[in-house]
């Protein structure tokens, strides 16, 4: 259906869940560098104009319901859905006081990826070709690896995305790092000599020891190095950037939630390779870092919701991989029909469906909620 100047965003759903993680069948906690978690939270988002329903999502906390219902709907709800960058910026301004970056990054990003997809819907065009339509594919790349994986569990993880056909596989490290470097081992062994390998710190080691174990690593043939040191520690990652043993290619960006953040990485020099995660800055967002990554000559990541991203992904030019995250492939197969899916170790956007072409699977998400609203234009 085409929008027309009298079509306006009538109504506002949105659910919040959490998911308990698990890893072969079985709940339990996962540990990267930093962190433990035991619940992945997801906010679900649709926005409905011109006989179209726009589906979009984040991966957050439950909390950001709130944000959604006390002042995001106020901002959505009766605005033109093809006005996309006026409806984000309305809404960035709309949660100064509440603080932009973090929760309210998030529910502003779920609203804005639902806006995207009703206005591809209502163009009757994927999600990919109203971006851009830059590739048909982009290559996926297999993340996991927890710290807290058992060797068997680590080689049957990371094993399998290689035997399946994906080129490249990530790994956590920092909980332990004395033991990296064995575990690092490990995982090559499971995958052979011709699937590339990522590691990833969360920000866990300090700025030597990164550069001692880099030295180490890339024995292992490591070619990606992911927050060594945190992200907030800029002139770190730039002394990393600037030593690291070639040709690992240090990457963050993960939790950019404003333009300006990616900006700020990008002019201190920190990164060979920026991601960024549309479910933390929105579609809106990602397309800023992604003229930001061109303008730099720095090629662009796509940080985890591989559903997503593989559409978002596709439409830019610079974007050379989507994580395809053990956690989020779990969920989005609970959640949603129409997950793209992976080919010759790509993942391969529908371009015959309008929008993203994922549909919410409610029925089947319901056990997971934890807490709902709707509302309607006057």
């Amino acid at each position: 259906m085409t929008s027309d100047g009298g079509t306006r965003i009538h109504s506002i759903a949105a659910g919040a869940y959490r998911v308990p993680t698990a890893t072969g069948g079985t709940e339990r906690p996962e540990s990267d560098g930093t962190i433990t978690w035991s619940s992945t939270g997801v906010l679900v988002v649709r926005l409905s104009a011109g006989g179209e329903t726009g589906l979009g999502y984040a991966y957050t906390s439950p909390a950001a319901l709130g944000i959604v219902r006390d002042v995001l709907s106020r901002v959505v709800l009766g605005a033109d859905p093809r006005d996309t960058a006026r409806t984000f910026w309305a809404m960035a301004r709309s949660v100064r006081n509440a603080g932009w970056p973090g929760l309210g990054a998030s529910a502003v990003a779920a609203v804005d990826v639902a806006a995207h997809d009703l206005a591809a819907r209502l163009a009757g065009v994927s999600l990919t070709q109203y971006l851009g339509g830059a590739h048909d594919t982009v290559e996926a790349y297999g993340s996991g690896g927890f710290t807290d994986y058992t060797d068997a569990e680590l080689t049957d993880q990371l094993g399998s995305w290689a035997a399946d056909g994906i080129r490249a596989v990530k790994m956590k490290v920092g909980t332990h790092p004395s033991d990296d470097l064995r575990r690092v081992r490990v995982a090559r062994e499971a995958i052979g000599a011709g699937v590339e390998l990522f590691v990833d710190a969360n920000g866990a080691y300090e700025r030597k020891q990164a550069l001692a174990l880099a030295e180490r690593f890339v024995e292992q043939g490591v070619t990606w190095f992911e927050e060594p040191v945190s992200s907030d520690d800029r002139d770190g990652l730039r002394l990393l950037r600037d030593r690291m043993p070639a040709p690992i290619r240090v990457a963050a960006g993960e939790y950019g939630y404003v333009p300006a953040d990616f900006r700020d990485l990008l002019t201190a020099g920190c990164v060979d390779v920026l991601q960024a995660d549309a479910t933390r800055c929105g579609i809106s967002g990602f397309r800023a870092a992604a003229a930001l990554a061109r303008a730099f000559g720095v090629p662009l990541s796509a940080h985890t919701a591989p559903a997503l991203h593989a559409s978002v992904a596709a439409a830019e030019d610079v974007a050379i991989n989507v994580e395809y995250f053990h956690d989020h492939v779990r969920i989005e197969r609970i959640f949603f029909d129409g997950v793209p899916p992976v080919r010759d170790g790509s993942l391969v956007p529908d371009r015959s469906a309008p929008g993203h072409g994922l549909a919410f699977r409610s029925a089947d998400a319901e056990r997971y909620r934890v807490d709902a609203f709707s509302d309607r234009a006057d």
